[in-house]
């Protein structure tokens, strides 16, 4: 063979043949349902039995929603439309659908204020849910919103809101101001500052009571499914911190602090939630001086919040008792004080570690919000069983007002349930 001839015969390929499509089989729809429905013969039967019950739900279930009416005034006249047919009587849902969002006694002119309010707790959530997508001066307006949705929601004048903020920005001051020395001791100073202007501000709101004034609503008058997102929020808000303290408190090495935290958690987690607001409602008033008038809504959210705390601060516990020792020793080993160390390096891991159990008791609390109708709260089930199924026009639609409050507490559970498993993956640093 000449050499020319051997120069112009490869025997190894220069060019990479262009890449070719999967199977069908093997790529997009098909493989998904290949891989989770039909993989063997048991999760085929399994698919196909899933797939009948599904069909027999929503057949049977179809021609009630199909068939539902929306526009008239009282059962009996869904009941006429239908000549005895089958379907909902969803009419209910729009008749009173403002006493199952707002209560009975909300004043209607007014209803612009919780909803601006429920509005405003969105856009104060985003920045914490989402620190990172939001910029940091948000967080400003996180700590201006609780003081807002008081004024908007209860009414009065915006004087007692701004005293409330100006005591806590007094006593966080202090607090700081006094931390170099010792935490207890700016703990101290910022209590004593924040009651020092709250005392103070007193005077100031008695002497301008009409100043930027809304129309004062008592809790009395506060219901329906607003009810329930005034109690969830805040007592999952105020619980948290709570229960971080009382974790701590619980593996202190003062022997006093650690024994009040231990009698506290065992006894609220060994008591039902119904009792501690049946003593809310009734007992608690026994306690009070002649004449006091101790707010009801305020009354159940401190019996609320101390008892999904005692549940958080034992999930929180399990959060320290599962980091290494070594954490505690590298936090030593820069150091750092107990409240550096603590804020810097434990209660983040901890934290991190116990989010599947705080969120299971917050939608746990959220879901509980209904018992407050055994003391005779309209909250959304209160509503329900109260003034609309008592009333003459719609006694006997059940499945219709159940199933919108199935829906609602759905909807924000799930959405809970949701952004917990999303904020896991976000933090799961070590699996990256």
């Amino acid at each position: 063979m000449s050499d020319t001839h051997a120069q112009t015969v490869a025997f190894v390929r220069q060019e990479m043949l262009p890449e070719q499509p999967p199977p069908a089989s093997e790529q997009g729809v098909i493989k998904w349902m290949r891989q989770n429905l039909f993989d063997g013969w048991l999760n085929t039967l399994l698919t196909v039995l899933s797939l009948y019950f599904i069909y027999k739900i929503v057949a049977g279930a179809w021609p009630w929603f199909a068939n539902g009416i929306w526009t008239t005034s009282s059962l009996a006249e869904c009941r006429e439309l239908l000549e005895g047919g089958v379907g909902a009587c969803f009419s209910v849902l729009t008749e009173r659908w403002n006493q199952l969002l707002f209560g009975f006694k909300y004043p209607p002119d007014q209803y612009w204020r919780p909803t601006l309010a429920f509005v405003l707790l969105l856009i104060a959530m985003a920045p914490v849910l989402f620190s990172k997508k939001f910029p940091r001066q948000m967080f400003i307006f996180t700590g201006l919103f609780p003081f807002i949705a008081f004024w908007l929601i209860w009414g009065g004048s915006l004087l007692t809101p701004l005293v409330a903020l100006l005591g806590f920005v007094a006593g966080y001051v202090a607090f700081k101001k006094f931390e170099y020395q010792s935490f207890a001791m700016g703990m101290i100073a910022g209590l004593l500052a924040t009651v020092i202007v709250w005392w103070l501000g007193g005077f100031i709101t008695g002497a301008a009571p009409g100043f930027m004034a809304l129309e004062a609503v008592p809790s009395r008058d506060l219901g329906g499914f607003m009810l329930n997102i005034i109690l969830g929020t805040v007592c999952v808000s105020l619980s948290l911190p709570i229960g971080i303290l009382l974790a701590l408190g619980r593996q202190s090495d003062m022997i006093i602090i650690k024994w009040i935290c231990v009698v506290f958690i065992e006894f609220i987690r060994g008591v039902p939630l119904i009792t501690l607001l049946f003593v809310a409602n009734v007992v608690l008033a026994y306690f009070l001086p002649p004449g006091t008038n101790f707010d009801l809504v305020l009354r159940v959210i401190i019996m609320i919040t101390m008892f999904s705390s005692a549940y958080i601060a034992e999930v929180i516990r399990g959060g320290l008792a599962a980091l290494p020792r070594g954490q505690y020793e590298a936090a030593d080993s820069l150091g750092l004080d107990y409240a550096q160390s603590t804020r810097l390096i434990i209660m983040p891991q901890a934290l991190k570690i116990s989010i599947p159990g705080i969120v299971n008791v917050a939608v746990g609390l959220f879901k509980d919000t209904v018992l407050v109708s055994v003391i005779s709260m309209f909250d959304l089930v209160g509503m329900i069983r109260g003034p609309i199924l008592a009333s003459t026009e719609w006694n006997g639609v059940y499945w219709e007002l159940w199933g919108f409050a199935v829906l609602l507490f759905f909807v924000v559970c799930y959405g809970i349930s949701q952004y917990s498993q999303w904020l896991e993956r976000e933090l799961a640093t070590d699996h990256r």
